[in-house]
């Protein structure tokens, strides 16, 4: 938690970059709000200070309907503390808890059950299934705030399996039916379009020229001030494109999808993706002490990720050992060949719209349209055996060492961008090597656990 000098200091200026960092609730109105509220500030008196919504609501207090807290970027204040926690907060946002239970989650984690109810008791301040609850019912705000979808596909989009069910948490959460929520708005949105919020800076223009330069046509699409691509996520297929707001930090995700069930995971992966919840000013204000020096760092620079883990592998197989502009034609040819196709879409410009083939599609072919040693073919089909046979496994690229043709800069290359570890260092990167031939008495120990974000500053300067 931040101090309470630098809470006071933050509300009453109103600074962006500490929006979703801590929350204000107000005793007198029993509300709780972002710092960026527009609503005339209370006496310092009348104010308490929560780190995050769950707490705040815990405490009794019910969501400003002006500055909706759940449109908060998510702080990652206490993510620096374990991998465990950062895993288990992303597992529940993906809905490990609504499929499964605590203890299957804790054993995906590795820990017992009750480890990881003091893990979230310490440094949450709640248990895991009320983290995930509050988590679904300020999703489920979201979309009765800015989308016109009725109340049970609401429900069902943010995890819940009756009506009934969805109203008992949303009151107890909330303190408000959903049917009040959505009569205190105007929203009358026809698509399915979300305001994904972030802490400034960000550098969009970069973000864009890197995925530009590996982009997929039909799988993806971008433009100025615009990203999107086809995914599919457990069987169900959709689309997003997100839009860039900057003078309101946010973007304006329009997003399409077969099964609304999933759609409280991907948008969780939309904002890894796009890397919306990194605290940038702490990670370059690290990185520079670090270093000892400010020469190497650019404001804004984000970790562009990829769908899922297996497309991070096969896109990191297929660029061993050659440019980004060979290893983007071997995707393309990838995915023109053994993908799905379905019609075409205003902003896929036209083209048929591509989705990343399965590892089963990939398995069972003979890759003869590759013009590539047998030898890489052969990695490719046994890295897709592997995904194919062994998905849960496969979700760790670390277990991907024990394949033939699959090394360390393979498996990390898939953490950076599958996964958005953020403490991945590519030391034998080529374009590294290149950059940090300036720096000769370099040490990225110092830089953990941000070394991913130093990866892309080094490119950067390339």
């Amino acid at each position: 938690m931040l101090s309470l000098e630098t809470c006071q200091k933050a509300r009453f200026s109103r600074d962006p970059r500490f929006d979703g960092k801590f929350f204000i609730a107000v005793k007198t109105t029993g509300i709780f709000c972002r710092t960026i509220c527009p609503a005339s500030p209370p006496k310092e008196e009348n104010v308490e200070y929560f780190k995050n919504a769950v707490q705040a609501a815990e405490a009794g207090y019910r969501p400003c309907l002006r500055c909706r807290p759940d449109s908060a970027p998510s702080s990652a204040a206490w993510q620096g503390n374990g991998a465990t926690l950062t895993r288990a907060v992303r597992l529940i946002d993906e809905g490990a808890l609504q499929e499964g239970s605590i203890i299957d989650l804790a054993t995906r984690l590795g820990v017992s059950d009750r480890y990881l109810r003091k893990l979230f008791k310490e440094k949450i301040g709640v248990s895991p299934k009320t983290y995930a609850l509050y988590q679904q019912c300020l999703f489920a705000k979201k979309l009765l705030h800015q989308t016109s979808l009725p109340i049970t596909e609401i429900a069902l989009a943010s995890g819940f399996e009756s009506i009934r069910r969805f109203n008992d948490c949303f009151k107890q959460q909330l303190k408000l039916t959903p049917t009040q929520m959505r009569k205190q708005t105007n929203k009358n949105n026809a698509k399915l379009t979300l305001k994904l919020s972030y802490r400034p800076p960000f550098d969009w223009q970069k973000m864009q020229r890197f995925l530009s330069a590996r982009l997929i046509p039909g799988l993806e699409w971008i433009g100025d001030n615009f990203y999107g691509r086809s995914f599919i996520h457990k069987d169900v297929k959709g689309q997003f494109t997100a839009h860039h707001q900057a003078e309101k930090h946010q973007f304006l995700v329009e997003i399409s999808l077969e099964d609304n069930r999933v759609l409280k995971p991907v948008v969780s992966n939309i904002r890894r993706v796009l890397d919306l919840d990194a605290e940038l000013v702490q990670i370059e204000q690290d990185l520079t002490d670090a270093l000892g020096t400010n020469t190497l760092i650019s404001s804004g620079l984000r970790l562009p990720g990829i769908w899922d883990v297996f497309e991070a592998g096969m896109r990191a197989i297929l660029g061993q050992q050659i440019s980004v502009t060979a290893a983007k034609n071997l995707v393309i040819k990838l995915v023109e060949t053994l993908g799905e196709k379905e019609a075409n879409n205003q902003e896929s410009n036209g083209e048929n719209v591509l989705y990343f083939p399965a590892p089963g599609a990939i398995a069972q072919s003979d890759l003869a349209f590759f013009k590539m040693p047998e030898s890489r073919k052969q990695t490719i089909t046994r890295f897709a055996q592997f995904a194919q046979n062994q998905p849960i496994e496969a979700q760790n690229p670390d277990n991907w060492l024990a394949l033939k043709g699959i090394g360390p800069w393979t498996a990390n290359y898939a953490k950076m961008r599958g996964l958005s570890d953020p403490d991945i260092f590519l030391a034998t990167d080529l374009g590294v090597i290149k950059a940090l031939k300036a720096h000769a008495d370099f040490d990225s120990e110092k830089a953990a656990p941000w070394r991913s974000y130093l990866t892309f500053q080094l490119w950067d300067k390339l």
